[in-house]
């Protein structure tokens, strides 16, 4: 009767509807949107419980200024989304299902300018108009059933101890690694995009992740074992999308959309 059970939910989770992201890549996606803007909007809530929100006046404004170019160049209202900017030293910032964006302070000592802030926050939202979260949700549920039917399987199997340590590493290392990878490929070219479309310079995402790696050093770990592709990976796929981009950007420009936002 387990077996059968594991045989039956493994069959309910094949049937699952596949979805296409907007670059075309099949999707496995279990959950609704307004479930993951409810998992978003609980996240925000605990984040902004923990983190210390920034208080100068004028930091806060130049993001925002920043952001509403973003969202506006969505087709969405300023007001639609929550921007927070956070007082760390992390560099770093974030966009949740539900319309909410976090930056922190200290990745404004990276992104030198309002570009490459803009292509941080582009390449972020980016990750929500694809559903990555609702993606990464769904495949930590599905390689979840996967080990307990695995586990099931493998009852009363010598050695069954060494074979889940096994398929827990596969998981990690065969699922989950590799397909971060595109995710934030996928974040890129579409954040590029949408800067371009904002009025913000894409060229300047390049600048950005030179400024990155110079800030990284030599701590990155090796593109094989990390769920982003490496700094000169990253830069060299940004430099083929100016080709791309670059048009749209000055098609921006022309329709008399430029930003001016300065710290």
């Amino acid at each position: 009767m387990r077996k059968l059970g594991a045989v039956v939910l493994l069959g309910l989770l094949s049937s699952c509807a596949t979805h296409q992201s907007p670059t075309g890549r099949d999707q496995m996606l279990l959950f609704s949107g307004s479930e993951m803007a409810q998992m978003g909007e609980k996240s925000f809530a605990a984040i902004k419980e923990k983190e210390t929100r920034a208080t100068d006046k004028a930091t806060i404004a130049y993001v925002q200024c920043v952001a509403d170019g973003i969202i506006t160049a969505l087709g969405d209202t300023p007001a639609e989304w929550e921007v927070v900017v956070f007082d760390s030293e992390q560099v770093n910032a974030f966009a949740l299902p539900g319309k909410h964006i976090g930056v922190y302070t200290g990745l404004l000592e990276v992104a030198e300018n309002q570009d490459q802030l803009a292509a941080v926050m582009g390449h972020e939202v980016a990750h929500v108009l694809a559903r990555h979260s609702n993606e990464r949700v769904s495949r930590s549920q599905l390689s979840n059933a996967g080990l307990q039917i695995a586990d099931v399987f493998l009852q009363g199997t010598a050695n069954r101890d060494l074979y889940m340590a096994g398929l827990g590493l596969g998981v990690q290392v065969g699922i989950t690694l590799p397909y971060g990878r595109t995710q934030e490929s996928e974040a890129d070219v579409m954040g590029a995009d949408l800067m371009a479309r904002a009025g913000f310079d894409p060229l300047q995402s390049v600048a950005l992740w030179h400024n990155m790696a110079e800030a990284g050093g030599g701590s990155a770990p090796p593109e094989l074992m990390s769920t982003h592709p490496s700094h000169r990976t990253r830069i060299s796929d940004l430099e083929r999308l100016q080709g791309q981009v670059q048009p749209l950007y000055r098609q921006a420009k022309s329709a008399g959309i430029q930003p001016r936002c300065r710290r």
